[in-house]
């Protein structure tokens, strides 16, 4: 898969419902839940500045879903394996980064765009 990347997708183990958003929100305070792509992109309460300046350093535009809320090539992509972040291509939508590799970025922004840039230039 040699592809040029047109854009990766990160889909976040949380639903884009109001209950759903308000929900996990409790329970990461709560030590309930947990969403490892979540914890790079937002803060307490809005997005990470340091996200979005990684984010703006990838060669693609970086967009997200929540499990809910995906387009069907995206969530047949991902399957369950979530959260995760996927590369589209001009042969399709791939898995990127699977569950196990975003939560080793440790809640980093700077380790996800390294990873991404790795994975990317991979195809």
């Amino acid at each position: 898969m040699s592809d040029q990347v047109m854009e990766f997708i990160g889909i976040y183990d949380a639903d884009a419902t109001l209950w759903g958003e308000v929900s996990y929100w409790i329970g990461a305070r709560l030590g309930r839940r947990h969403c490892a792509l979540c914890d790079i992109t937002h803060g307490l309460f809005t997005r990470r500045r340091d996200w979005t300046s990684c984010a703006s350093e990838l060669p693609a535009p970086f967009v997200t879903f929540h499990r809910n809320d995906a387009p069907d090539d995206v969530r047949l992509a991902a399957g369950d394996r979530l959260p995760c972040v996927l590369m589209r291509t001009a042969s399709g939508v791939h898995m990127a980064l699977d569950p196990s590799a975003v939560e080793a970025c440790q809640g980093e922004p700077r380790r996800l765009l390294e990873a991404l840039l790795a994975r990317g230039q991979d195809g």
